[in-house]
């Protein structure tokens, strides 16, 4: 029987059920009068920090340090691992600790997580990603806790260094900076806005876990030598350094005039375009308040998150390679070639096709997500197109940068951002796979008639 129902559920079936129960668990386990120190927890509050975290979001109604207690702010950080590094990779590491062998849908679960397209490699590559993670994080809470225990204690320190290191590794954003130096909630790093130390090694850890899984396994397999490097690989790379370059020239220029940054020396300033730059892709920490950038910035930012990070990564989005497939084929239908070349390889129409899709099917759940809080909140003051719009692409992006509009929602626009964040982290291309009906194929081939496009 239990064969039976396996074979009935596809990989991509048991993937979106499985983040779905890890957000069941913990929102269960938020529930819990323990969990909190404020017990007026609500259930649809619950559900949606239990979602923010699984899906590596942000988005929060408490603030985590003030309303949750050491043991629900401890619930919420295996959250936040488990849906960083995907459900997947803990179940093969459970297989080989009891020497088991994986079955072959297993397997082919485990390489959607990692992104990998050797079954044969599977364990390897999950194996150094948990050891890559454990590596990073734990150098980032050892860098981290040189600054957080001077600030805190050690007891204290040590704690805050562990949880915001592991949250910005899994791009979560969460953190526990509230009520911290006399400030009130949701305060985020910005104590820490000009702290080099503090930022760039968040920054840093965001970066490493967003540029995805199988881009660690090939730099190791091929001793980090360019020439021998997959093309994945190398247009991650390529791309991110573009970005993150351009981007933050682009926040230091849009806001150099910007009252917030009066008394900024340049290197200042620069830090804070950097960690914009950075935040904006995946993460949710901010430094600032996004609410006092120019238009241009605020854009920027919207444009940044729809993007997103690296594939089979802790990132969100549409995902990097996703938008340098479409812009390459833009560029190579202006050009008037048929076939699309990137690094002196073809593209596979199909692939642009996927990344077509991908685009199309994020922006319209945005606009039809936007359309409808818009409606339901019609008398929230702090409801403005500007936040809402910003809302649902942090959302759906699961990045979690917000201005200050997730506490005031209604439960029916907390509904539609939890369905958000969740399609954000499994990915609208698994859905579709994991919901659609199966179709039988037919060889036959309809005539070919134009139409009129332009």
């Amino acid at each position: 029987m239990k064969r039976r129902i396996k074979r009935q559920l596809s990989p991509w079936k048991i993937l979106a059920l499985g983040f779905a129960c890890i957000i069941l668990t913990g929102t269960l386990l938020l529930c819990l009068p323990f969990s909190s120190i404020d017990t007026n927890t609500t259930f649809i509050n619950a559900l949606f920090t239990a979602t923010s975290a699984t899906c590596v979001t942000g988005l929060v109604p408490y603030d985590t340090a003030t309303h949750w207690t050491v043991f629900g702010q401890t619930v919420i950080l295996l959250m936040i691992q488990l849906g960083g590094l995907g459900f997947m990779t803990f179940i093969t590491l459970v297989f080989q600790a009891l020497g088991k062998q994986m079955s072959v849908s297993d397997k082919k679960l485990a390489m959607l997580v990692v992104g990998n397209d050797n079954r044969n490699s599977t364990y390897r590559i999950i194996r150094r990603v948990l050891l890559g993670t454990l590596l990073f994080e734990l150098s980032g809470a050892i860098i981290l806790s040189t600054r957080f225990i001077d600030d805190f204690g050690f007891g204290k320190g040590l704690y805050f260094a562990v949880f915001h290191s592991v949250s910005a590794f899994c791009n979560a954003g969460f953190d526990l900076m509230g009520g911290s130096f006399g400030s009130g909630a949701f305060t985020s790093l910005t104590h820490y806005v000009r702290d080099p130390l503090v930022c760039l090694t968040i920054a840093c850890l965001i970066i490493m876990g967003g540029i995805g899984f199988c881009v660690w396994d090939d730099a190791i397999t091929t001793k980090f030598r360019w020439k021998y490097f997959k093309l994945h690989t190398k247009i991650v790379l390529v791309s991110t350094l573009l970005m993150l370059a351009v981007s933050t020239a682009s926040y230091v220029l849009f806001d150099w005039n910007n009252a917030i940054f009066d008394g900024y020396s340049f290197g200042e300033r620069l830090l804070v375009g950097f960690f914009n730059a950075t935040t904006t892709r995946t993460a949710g920490f901010n430094t600032i308040d996004f609410s006092s950038l120019s238009d241009a910035s605020y854009f920027l930012s919207v444009s940044l998150m729809f993007i997103g990070g690296s594939s089979a990564s802790t990132a969100g989005g549409i995902k990097l390679t996703t938008f340098v497939v479409i812009v390459t084929g833009i560029a190579s239908v202006f050009s008037g070639k048929h076939e699309i070349e990137l690094g002196k390889r073809r593209i596979d129409q199909a692939l642009i096709r996927q990344a077509l899709a991908i685009f199309v099917s994020c922006l319209a759940i945005v606009v039809i997500a936007t359309m409808a809080v818009c409606a339901i909140e019609v008398s929230n003051p702090s409801a403005t197109f500007q936040a809402v719009l910003f809302e649902t692409v942090s959302a759906m992006a699961t990045v979690g940068l917000s201005l200050s509009l997730t506490p005031t929602l209604s439960t029916a626009s907390k509904l539609i951002l939890i369905l958000l964040m969740y399609i954000g982290r499994v990915g609208v291309i698994t859905i579709g796979l994991a919901f659609a009906e199966k179709t039988q194929t037919t060889e036959i081939k309809r005539p070919i008639e134009n139409i009129l496009i332009g």
